[in-house]
């Protein structure tokens, strides 16, 4: 393919095509269905995926179908196939539904108000998750409109990956042999260390989060009569923490829940760090005077990457601080999210969570830790000679940048499965989550030029796995 005509082509149609369509989507509030249980009856999924497929049938795509697939109680999944030549696979991989909208967006902006300013598009998913079904139809017709073979393709769009992706094995088994066996697997949903090249996931981190709750009193007490005999529940929710993380560093105590760390992992982590210098931690909106948990940057990219880490994204049983009285509160619920080492085994963490958590409660508190989600991590296999040119020699023609190839802290729990389900498949992972981008939270945005970008570099990559011997 040549690259100046790749541009001519992707540029002008991201501009025409992609963007308005992209805008619309964000105007459609389909949250998860883990964030929105009424997601049926509400509409706003179904929405989003007769806009996405209404919008392919536009493009009139060479060879292609388009299908809504929907079984009873779940989400749907949208399925395009492009017929090609040869005998190899391609499955390319993107979502549609949304996280919540949050608060604390910048005046001007909102969850679902698209607005263009410099020279990005902000709103939520625009960038997580919904621009991958936009490039990937891009891309096509790129290699379309210049003639490249290209393998035959298979795009499947989920609505349920924010949400764990609880309804993808069973859609991934009922269309397998429509599916086939992809010999490359393209990933739109990752993230980029900067915006000025090419990045490749090499790794993601698993996850298992569920709800911490203790119960120390039926009902809320006079905390002038009660503190100093009733230990307060956020004091034993304190204590409980302490028997998973090191408050001091952050660093997780318990030894099942880390993994040895490859070199060339660390190897890896070492280049970027000196590819992203501050940038490793300068991407988050530290307070002024606040500081990263190391000053040690590949440590941190570490720490990112493969230690396991604990947040706390959820609380109850606290009133809001407008409503705070002299009352020693009965309860405190938390909920927790705890990131597993790529190749640590998320089945069965929840269960020891529970027993290290219950066990033993300090003064014979109520105390119960409720399982929510569990979803495996990855890594990526070894990169063969013919990908690791093409991602370089893409990078370098969209980018004017080598490509650079480091580990996602966040979860694709398909990307797990499908390494399980096709181990001799090569790995595209790449996104458009770059510095301040903030996936799941206000002011998320979606740079334009990056999108328009990596969609070239798909094109370029779609091409050249065709043409590998």
């Amino acid at each position: 393919m040549d690259a100046e005509k790749t541009r001519a082509l992707v540029d002008p149609f991201w501009d025409e095509a992609i963007l308005p369509a992209l805008a619309r989507y964000i105007e459609i509030p389909c949250q998860s269905q883990l964030f929105d249980p009424q997601w049926k009856a509400n509409g706003h999924i179904a929405r989003a995926v007769s806009l996405a497929a209404q919008w392919i049938a536009e493009q009139n795509l060479k060879g292609a179908s388009i299908e809504i697939v929907e079984d009873e109680g779940r989400t749907p999944v949208l399925l395009l196939e492009v017929a090609g030549s040869g005998n190899d696979t391609v499955l390319l991989y993107g979502h549609l539904d949304k996280q919540p909208p949050m608060s604390g967006w910048e005046e001007g902006l909102g969850p679902w108000k698209p607005v263009f300013r410099d020279g990005k598009l902000y709103g939520r998913g625009g960038a997580d998750d919904g621009y991958a079904i936009f490039a990937i139809v891009s891309a096509i017709k790129a290699l379309q409109a210049q003639g490249a073979k290209h393998a035959r393709l298979v795009a499947l769009i989920e609505c349920g990956e924010e949400s764990g992706s609880p309804d993808l094995a069973y859609y991934v088994k009922l269309l397998a042999n429509r599916i086939g066996t992809p010999g490359l697997v393209v990933c739109l949903d990752s993230g980029c260390g900067n915006y000025d090249q090419l990045w490749n996931t090499t790794s993601l981190r698993g996850m298992s989060a569920g709800e911490l709750k203790v119960e120390i009193l039926t009902e809320g007490v006079h905390s002038g009569s009660a503190s100093g005999v009733v230990p307060s529940s956020f004091r034993i929710v304190r204590l409980l923490l302490d028997r998973l993380e090191d408050s001091s560093t952050g660093l997780l105590k318990p030894e099942w829940l880390r993994v040895n760390i490859p070199d060339h992992r660390q190897r890896e982590a070492e280049r970027t760090a000196s590819v992203l210098g501050k940038n490793v931690f300068g991407e988050f909106p530290f307070v002024k005077g606040a500081t990263p948990s190391s000053d040690d940057l590949v440590e941190l990219l570490l720490r990112r990457t493969w230690r396991p880490t604990l947040s706390v994204t959820g609380q109850s049983g606290m009133p809001d601080v407008s409503q705070a009285g002299s009352v020693l509160r009965p309860k405190t619920s938390l909920v927790l999210s705890i990131r597993l080492p790529p190749t640590l085994a998320a089945e069965g963490v929840g269960k020891r969570m529970k027993e290290l958590l219950e066990s033993n409660p300090p003064y014979g508190a109520r105390v119960t830790f409720d399982v929510e989600k569990a979803a495996a991590g990855w890594e990526a296999p070894a990169t063969e000679p013919w990908l690791v040119k093409s991602l370089d020699n893409s990078s370098h023609a969209f980018f004017g940048k080598p490509a650079c190839a480091y580990g996602e802290g966040g979860t694709i729990p398909f990307m797990g499965m499908l390494g399980e389900k096709f181990p001799k498949a090569q790995f595209v992972i790449t996104g458009v989550l770059g510095p301040k981008s903030n996936a799941h939270g206000p002011n998320e945005f979606l740079h334009i030029q990056t999108a328009k970008n990596v969609t070239a570099c798909v094109a370029h990559i779609l091409a050249d796995f065709s043409a590998r011997t």
